[in-house]
């Protein structure tokens, strides 16, 4: 048997009438930017993560940035970042001109440590970003406490975890704000690239509308110098089609990993874990494998598809060779790329697919 890790196919073939008819609806309509698909899209997916605002942006980078953007950090100042992230998470820092600081994550959940992130705070820090990798979200009362405690705002990086849940609220809602993306693989994914930023706060919502069109709320009108990045109406529509589907496709991904965990309960893996108050997205199924090279290459002889989320930390990439963290740096963030892999999981993975992933992993991981 051949299962891929991922085959996006899937999605647009069980939606296939309502996508079509979302795409047909945004051509005969003639308008194809910032029109009544996008504010229509805003609307119900803010509601979804139980905040005031959404705004539509190109991408989930630039939900990031233009948070930080909006928020007037930049040159000279300091955001606190998980060690233990795709590098996305530290761009946005650094495309405003602000510096990264990476702080080690806890060992088990792989998300932001709260206990490390006092003391890497300095007189200028002026946020925290934490992430919902692999779609568990980050511990975020502690980090809360410190960040109110110490003055500074608090950002999601949410783009993994559409419709988590940390204490019973959505994420989107868990900080001063979140950015999301729509990349086709996300759990709430487009048809090409899009984004969006979540808040409660209405004058934040306000300035990343500007941002995002030019730096204008009035065509030809231009206050504050801003960049393009639009969520386009063909890219909202096809996203509201899916938004009606998310929490039934997120209890299917569920179900593969709760399957996957009773499985390879006695298998020699690290599994994921899920802390009590946390109720994960399960974008992803991240194991790890002290073996990981030899047991890639044999699920791949199997037919089975794997991929490595993320084989090389953001502080060893070449982009950020000039910060000075050698190897050894953050050994928790290092030992975690050096052992994760994702299995395949999704709301269309079959249960005969996920079996067989099981029992190649059974075998896999057998002593010789």
């Amino acid at each position: 048997m051949n299962v891929p890790f991922l085959d996006l196919r899937r999605a647009y073939l069980e939606l296939r009438p309502e996508l079509d008819a979302a795409w047909r609806r945004v051509m005969d309509s003639g308008w194809y930017i910032l029109g009544q698909e996008v504010e229509a899209f805003e609307a119900e997916f803010a509601a979804y993560c139980g905040a005031r605002f959404c705004v539509g942006v190109g991408n989930g980078l630039e939900a990031l940035s233009l948070i930080l953007r909006a928020w007037n950090i930049g040159e000279g100042d300091e955001v606190i970042v998980p060690a233990n992230t795709y590098i996305a998470s530290w761009l946005a820092v650094s495309q405003v001109g602000a510096r990264p600081i990476p702080v080690e994550p806890e060992s088990r959940s792989a998300n932001l440590d709260p206990a490390r992130i006092e003391t890497a705070i300095s007189a200028r820090t002026k946020a925290i970003m934490a992430v919902h990798l692999y779609g568990l979200p980050a511990d975020m009362d502690p980090i809360l406490e410190i960040a109110n405690r110490r003055g500074l705002r608090v950002l999601e990086d949410a783009a993994q975890a559409h419709g988590a849940r940390y204490h019973g609220r959505r994420t989107g809602r868990l900080a001063h704000a979140a950015g999301f993306s729509f990349y086709p693989s996300k759990n709430l994914g487009a048809f090409g690239d899009g984004g969006a930023v979540v808040t409660d706060d209405a004058d934040l919502a306000r300035r990343v509308a500007m941002l995002r069109n030019y730096g204008s709320e009035v065509r030809y009108e231009n206050p504050v110098q801003g960049g393009n990045s639009r969520l386009d109406e063909l890219q909202a529509a096809m996203l509201r089609v899916r938004l009606s589907k998310l929490d039934e496709w997120n209890a299917r991904r569920r179900g593969c990993a709760l399957r996957y965990l009773e499985a390879l309960a006695r298998v020699p893996l690290m599994l994921p874990v899920e802390p009590a108050g946390c109720e994960s997205a399960w974008h992803l199924f991240v194991i790890r494998a002290s073996q990981r090279k030899a047991l890639r290459q044999f699920l791949e002889s199997r037919g089975v598809g794997t991929q490595i989320h993320y084989p090389i930390p953001p502080h060893l990439q070449g982009a950020y060779s000039g910060l000075g963290f050698p190897r050894g740096s953050f050994p928790v963030t290092e030992s975690i790329h050096d052992a994760v892999l994702s299995l395949p999981i999704g709301p269309h993975l079959r249960d005969d697919e996920l079996d067989y992933v099981v029992a190649q992993l059974i075998k896999g991981t057998a002593s010789p």
